[in-house]
């Protein structure tokens, strides 16, 4: 980043959440107890997955990268907004501000992979049975994953190197607690309204297409149980309008904050703090907590911890 544009903008202002001094002791508060439980509750699953032999299958081991990419997308963001709370002017430098973009792009485009492939090992578990262990074995999970990665990189990486030679020469007041692409991009001094489209409809497009392939799985679902009986209708029922509460406010966020780019509006830092806050918190409880098999091994591992 050091061979960027010979740019005048050497840091960005974060606008924050609010300018009031009890407000931001309070969102300090608030903010750091709520992180803590993201990292807390996602790191005690993948531990959990990893130590438990009865948990080594292919829905645990995609639990337990969510989990991970939880702590990561949270982390991408959150712990720079709570410090910016205890200061006056809060700033973050040109590269920090690249740097946050790459990571949240990669770790957001992650979740978003995940939850579909977590939703497809239910629909092949479910709807096709007799052929789940050599669909979704180990190593083709672990292939998917190792995958899903390589892609996010790729197209972070490419929007990244977009956005980090455009000329940035005069304003560098981001209006949120955190760099985003198309906050960003508006600040550069030259016509990026081309630029502009492309990488949002690039990223909007991806989300969309993520949450429909959801939408279609989860249905599916729900019409192979809906045949088989009427418990495991209300069973699956419940427990899918769980997994779609969670999936719509993390999909809803990211979908309507780059579908309307142009214009900043308020509800936009609302749903940024949804989809980089409090989603990675109600995942586990959701995906985990709701899963007989990971409460119990967690039960297991703190009898464990608790004898030694």
């Amino acid at each position: 980043m050091g061979q960027r544009n010979k740019s005048e903008v050497t840091e960005f202002i974060l606008h924050g959440l609010s300018g009031s001094r009890e407000l931001q002791l309070f969102y300090f508060a608030f903010f750091t107890l709520f992180y803590l439980s993201v990292v807390l509750g996602n790191l005690r699953i993948v531990l959990t997955v990893i130590s438990e032999p009865a948990l080594h299958t292919p829905m645990c081991f995609l639990l337990s990268n969510l989990s991970f990419i939880d702590v990561c997308l949270s982390t991408s963001a959150t712990p720079k907004m709570i410090l910016d709370f205890r200061m006056e002017h809060k700033t973050i430098s040109f590269d920090g501000c690249m740097t946050q973009i790459f990571f949240l792009h990669v770790f957001a485009g992650g979740e978003m992979m995940l939850l579909v492939a977590m939703a497809y090992d239910r629909y092949v578990a479910i709807c096709r049975p007799l052929y789940y262990a050599s669909i979704m074995s180990l190593c083709k999970c672990t292939s998917l994953v190792v995958g899903s990665w390589l892609i996010r990189v790729l197209h972070s990486l490419s929007q990244l190197v977009f956005t980090v030679n455009l000329p940035f020469c005069g304003p560098n007041k981001v209006d949120s607690y955190y760099c985003d692409l198309p906050l960003v991009i508006k600040l550069a001094c030259t016509n990026t309204f081309t630029l502009e489209v492309l990488m949002l409809s690039d990223s909007s497009l991806m989300a969309m297409s993520s949450f429909v392939l959801l939408l279609i799985s989860y249905t599916l679902i729900l019409v192979t149980v809906r045949r088989r009986s009427s418990a495991g209708m209300a069973k699956a029922r419940a427990t899918l309008s769980a997994h779609i509460t969670v999936v719509t406010l993390f999909f809803g966020s990211c979908i309507f904050i780059y579908a309307w780019p142009f214009s900043s509006l308020p509800v936009d830092t609302v749903l940024s703090i949804f989809y980089t806050v409090f989603t990675p918190l109600l995942n586990p409880m959701i995906y985990a907590l709701r899963n007989k098999e990971v409460i119990s091994a967690m039960q297991k591992l703190r009898s464990r911890q608790v004898r030694f």
